[in-house]
């Protein structure tokens, strides 16, 4: 059994650290990566590993050298890729005494709370007993998970699924830079982040990896919501020697995204709207609103919208956003698409004598119990 008082720490290795050049997997890296979890584990800490590369390991057990376009043979290697990943885990961790254990996840699988909570007492119980999760997203069913899943936010979501002290996101890069540092030559390596503002995002939108399917701009929005769970996060070069145990003992490594404090009550229906469906829109709102929302902690109300994007039912995940477009917050609709566009740019007085609207005049559109704010 674990013992009580140890720390938990989520490693994420993305598919260009974890595989050579040639996108088969890269054993002595994973043989490196054991010693230095069986050394964390040793400091106190219960660790899971969130991976990608069954693919690559997939199309690596076949013979098949360049990687295919079509969906069922992607899915082919995701099932042959998983079963070779897994092994090659289990032997490396084995040899320094170590068990892991398969989790499997799609966005279907914690879309629904009920499934949500389920996979938490899963995961937390697997740590008591003192195994290793190895956890992917599963590639074999999921056609969206392999078109346009990233394994940062299932990363993220595990994080907090298990209330973690730390996460890890092992990169081909060293961190979030200023610009691009593949284009630019100026670029610096910012070490620190305490707040994932415009300037953050914008620096993030260039950078992408060369393998997998998500870029820096995935990272950083995990970090955002792990930031406001109160969880920091280290995106670091993962073949840099002993990375994960520096970035465990608090040393400077990569880039540091802090948690100083929880801003915002986050509680864990809060985080399972932040990551745990995908988002069906978007609701502008005016500076008013945001000024509401942001400092004085209040619902948001229809006189504060300002305007509608996407097509999403009640009680759907939307999206947040200021006058900008930037996304500041994270909710659950109290109400349709089609119902708030119609609402719109009306007074409270107006929509309340609306015989279509009316049902909007005295309760939110998004409840501040169900409102996640990343700032």
């Amino acid at each position: 059994m674990a013992e009580e008082g140890r720390r938990r720490l989520v490693v994420k290795i993305g598919s260009a650290t974890l595989t050579t050049s040639e996108s088969s997997i890269d054993y002595d890296f994973l043989d490196e990566l054991a010693d230095q979890l069986a050394r964390v584990r040793e400091a106190g800490w219960d660790v899971v590993v969130v991976t990608s590369a069954a693919i690559a390991c997939g199309l690596e057990a076949l013979g098949i050298a360049k990687r295919p376009s079509d969906m069922p043979s992607l899915q082919a290697a995701a099932s042959v890729g998983q079963s070779a990943l897994s092994t090659a885990y289990a032997e490396a961790f084995g040899a320094r005494g170590m068990l892991t254990s398969v989790v499997l996840l799609t966005r279907r699988d914690t879309a629904d709370r009920t499934a949500y909570l389920h996979a938490r007492d899963t995961l937390s119980r697997l740590l008591e007993l003192s195994v290793v999760p190895i956890v992917n997203e599963n590639d074999t069913v999921s056609v969206e998970q392999i078109r346009f899943g990233d394994n940062d936010t299932l990363a993220a979501l595990v994080a907090c699924l298990i209330d973690a002290d730390l996460m890890v996101i092992l990169s081909d890069i060293d961190g979030l830079y200023t610009a691009n540092p593949l284009i630019d030559p100026e670029a610096k390596l910012i070490p620190r982040v305490d707040r994932v503002g415009r300037d953050i995002l914008a620096a993030a939108g260039g950078a992408v990896s060369g393998v997998g399917s998500g870029g820096m701009i995935t990272k950083i929005k995990a970090a955002r919501v792990l930031m406001a769970a109160g969880i920091p996060m280290v995106i670091c070069q993962g073949r840099t020697p002993n990375c994960i145990v520096d970035a465990a003992a608090g040393e400077a490594v990569g880039t540091l995204f802090t948690a100083p404090e929880r801003p915002h009550e986050i509680t864990p229906k809060k985080l399972w709207i932040a990551l745990g469906d995908a988002v069906h829109g978007t609701i502008v709102v005016d500076d008013g609103a945001r000024d509401a929302l942001v400092e004085r902690g209040k619902s948001l109300l229809s006189v504060g919208v300002a305007a509608v994007t996407g097509d999403f039912g009640y009680d759907d995940i939307v999206d947040v956003a200021d006058s900008s477009g930037h996304v500041f917050g994270r909710g659950r609709a109290a109400a349709a698409s089609d119902l708030l566009k119609l609402a719109v740019g009306k007074s409270r007085e107006a929509v309340a004598s609306n015989a279509i609207l009316a049902v909007l005049a005295d309760k939110p559109v998004i409840h501040r119990d169900e409102l996640v704010l990343f700032e």
